[in-house]
């Protein structure tokens, strides 16, 4: 069975008691931290006093983030199927 952690992570001024792997503690801190730093971003950048309007802020970043990520290896994979795809018609046309 897998160790968990008692932890305490905190996000935008509060903090979260969290029960984890042992493995995601790491990450969890850093993504913490992460968005503590976006969240400073956009309130240095930004006329916002609404700690939720900032959180959404974030939120829509790191989803967009992760979307844009998903877009590009779908458009590496389908890029790298169409070079397969004509490296194999010249093999197949030496072959004949």
């Amino acid at each position: 069975m897998t160790e968990k952690l008692k932890i305490k992570i905190s996000i935008a001024d509060r903090v979260y008691p969290l029960t984890v792997e042992t493995s995601q503690e790491e990450g969890l801190r850093t993504a913490s931290k992460k968005i503590d730093a976006t969240i400073r971003k956009f309130e240095e950048s930004y006329a916002v006093r609404d700690k939720q309007d900032v959180l959404a802020m974030c939120a829509l970043q790191f989803a967009s983030q992760i979307e844009q990520k998903q877009i590009d290896k779908s458009t590496d994979l389908d890029d790298a199927f169409e070079r397969l795809k004509k490296l194999d018609d010249k093999i197949e046309s030496f072959l004949k």
